[in-house]
């Protein structure tokens, strides 16, 4: 590390955004604002921006600045930015940090530049980036700069990300907005066309978190929301069970599985077959939802595994990255 400079490792996430520093993480906090409509003035960030979600008047609006993991809303992603890394190195910077920011794989040079534009302008002095799967297999130790192929499924919140890794360079990938996200929405369109009942965003996640499952469950939970009658308008209650979520899931999961077949198609037989011995590792947070390892298996036809820090990886890949940053941006120019 050069003298007085910090450098900092950013997964910048439709979700979530975390900061990295060395082997320590230092921020966590949602990729989520509020903005006084007509000034445009950013008046909340992160938790305290989450909790207001689906609760304000239309003088306010509760905004997430990324969607599929690419800059939507760029000043207001950065002053997120800057308030975070503030955070980090206090309010005022004598030396500006060295950043590396996680991008989705596949994401055009407008999109990349755009990531690279909001680092500078929130207070970095030099700014690079690295595709988000090559960070989390960074992250989780995956033997990448070795001849042998390793598989990484990176299931975020906006898009989900599958990738074949050797010698430190990606071999094949594909980026898939159906994610986390979309998981929520087809929860939401299964409570609408089953009980006729309107529920948001944070209480279909809800449902996925706490009862959600991949695969059909013996143990089934239950779990009682109230939403809005799409007839009458007024507040009804209804339980679900496992069983429904993992029926309502079931499309947004088959074409995540889709992507990963898509890669697996375009990887060299030889590495396909360190790939077999190896298995698939997964991470993100829709990585911890339950029987997902398994259902992944069953429809790819090779053992994947959770790893052991899925919704760190790639943020502390991310920040080890400064450790091999020469051979990364040789990769990116080939």
């Amino acid at each position: 590390m050069a003298a007085f400079s910090r450098e900092l490792g950013i997964d910048l996430g439709t979700f979530n955004t975390q900061i990295a520093e060395g082997n320590q993480i230092l921020v966590q906090e949602p990729t989520i604002v509020v903005i006084v409509t007509n000034e445009m003035k950013l008046v909340e960030y992160g938790t305290t921006a989450l909790g207001m979600l689906g609760r304000v008047p239309d003088s306010i609006e509760v905004v997430r600045p990324l969607r599929n993991g690419v800059i939507a809303e760029y000043e207001l992603t950065e002053k997120l930015l800057g308030i975070l890394i503030k955070k980090v190195t206090g309010p005022t910077i004598f030396f500006r940090p060295r950043i590396i920011i996680s991008v989705p794989f596949g994401i055009t040079s407008v999109e990349r530049r755009a990531v690279q534009e909001a680092g500078l302008g929130a207070g970095g002095r030099e700014v690079n980036w690295i595709p988000q799967p090559l960070a989390a297999a960074i992250g989780v130790d995956l033997p990448i700069n070795t001849p042998t192929g390793n598989m990484i499924i990176s299931l975020g919140g906006g898009t989900t990300q599958a990738a074949v890794i050797s010698m430190t360079g990606i071999v094949s990938a594909e980026t898939s907005h159906v994610a986390g996200l979309k998981l929520d929405d087809a929860i939401s369109a299964y409570v609408r066309k089953k009980y006729g009942l309107i529920i948001g965003q944070p209480t279909a996640e809800a449902l996925k978190i706490r009862i959600g499952a991949a695969i059909p469950s013996d143990e089934e939970k239950t779990m009682e929301i109230q939403g809005q009658d799409q007839v009458s308008g007024l507040p009804k209650p209804v339980s679900l069970t496992t069983n429904e979520i993992v029926e309502a899931m079931q499309a947004p999961l088959e074409e995540i599985a889709t992507t990963a077949k898509r890669v697996l198609e375009k990887t060299p037989p030889e590495l396909i077959s360190d790939i077999i011995d190896r298995g698939v590792a997964l991470c993100g947070g829709t990585a911890l939802m339950k029987g997902l390892d398994k259902y992944l298996t069953v429809a790819l036809g090779i053992p994947a595994y959770i790893v052991d820090n899925p919704v760190t990886c790639t943020v502390e890949g991310t920040a080890k990255a400064f450790g091999m940053l020469d051979l990364i941006l040789r990769s990116q120019q080939n």
